[in-house]
Parts: structure tokens; C-alpha cells; sequence
């Protein structure tokens, strides 16, 4: 029976990653699942914990995103593409975020402030590197071949973009994949 079972699971994945419709279903469902979990960790009160949540979300999905493509991955490479890719664009951006994050600590507003803007940061972010990670990935491309410079352009129309997808998240409205 355990036999049976995964050959259809690897059936079933087979079918997926073959077939472009299924796949984009399967990709838009794994950043938006990564999105939600992003905005939730932004949520977390105790300053940088949240971040360091972020990283591990935005570093699962790309796992889960070079698993539907078939491409290989390394947690280290992986991890050193998507700070170079947000590094790159969101040095501003990631510093209000950080800042977001430290300002839990203050009581009150400095709370306040930082459960408004870390969540929604957080969530775009995670959604604008699994969107250019996905077309990276349907293009043929691979992590060895990655040029985070080259996705600046794209990576910030995905952030625009994935700050209303962020928002929906944290209303616990999912925008269909």
C-alpha cells in the first residue's frame, strides 16, 4: 500500500511539473502559503524574531519552489541569493522594517508602528522574491544561474505588487492563486 501511495504522490508530481498550468497553480499557491506565513511572522512581538522568521519563511519557500521545478538547492545558496535580491532593492525598505521590528520594544506606539509596517513588509517581501524566483525558475533558470542585479527592476514591481498581497494575508483575505 506505502508503495502504492507514492508512486501516485510521484505521479502526481511528475503531472504537476509537467504541465505549465498545473505548476503555475502549484508556485502561486506555494508564495502565497509563504506570504501568509511571512505576514504572521511579522506579527511576532519580540523585535528581530520576526525577521529571523521572515528569512526562514522566504528561505522554505524558495525549497519548496526549486522542488516543484526541479532544481537543485542549497539552504546556504539560497539563502545568500534572496539577501542579495532583497538586499539589492530594499535597503530603505528593509531598514523601516527593521526599524518596525526594533520599535516593538518601545510600549505603546513604538508597538503599535511596528505590527502596522513589519507584517506588510515582510509579506511583500517574501511575495516579490517568490515571484521572481518563479519566472527565474519557468524560464529554465536555475540558483547557479541566478543574477540578482539583473531582477531589481522586476523584484520591485513584484514588492509593489505584493504589498496589497501582504495586506490581504494579514486581513485573512487569501488572494486566489
Amino acid at each position: 500500500m506505502a508503495e502504492e501511495t507514492e508512486n501516485t504522490t510521484e505521479e502526481l508530481e511528475d503531472a504537476v511539473r509537467n504541465d505549465p498550468d498545473l505548476r503555475d497553480a502549484a508556485a502561486l499557491g506555494i508564495v502565497h502559503r509563504n506570504v501568509a506565513w511571512s505576514t504572521a511572522a511579522g506579527v511576532v512581538p519580540v523585535p528581530l524574531a520576526d525577521m529571523v522568521l521572515v528569512g526562514a519563511a522566504q528561505v522554505k519557500m524558495l525549497k519548496e519552489l526549486t522542488d516543484l521545478y526541479g532544481v537543485a538547492f542549497t539552504d546556504n545558496l539560497g539563502k545568500s541569493l534572496i539577501s542579495t535580491l532583497i538586499g539589492s532593492y530594499l535597503p530603505v525598505s528593509l531598514g523601516v522594517g527593521s526599524v518596525g521590528s526594533l520599535a516593538k520594544a518601545v510600549p505603546g506606539v513604538g508597538s503599535i508602528l511596528g505590527l502596522i509596517t513589519t507584517p506588510v513588509l515582510a509579506g511583500a517581501a517574501t511575495y516579490a522574491v517568490g515571484k521572481v524566483f518563479v519566472q527565474h525558475f519557468e524560464s529554465g533558470g536555475t540558483l547557479l544561474d541566478f543574477n540578482p542585479a539583473t531582477m531589481r527592476e522586476h523584484f520591485q514591481t513584484e514588492f509593489k505588487e505584493g504589498k496589497n498581497a501582504a495586506k490581504s494575508a494579514a486581513s485573512g483575505k487569501s488572494k486566489a492563486a
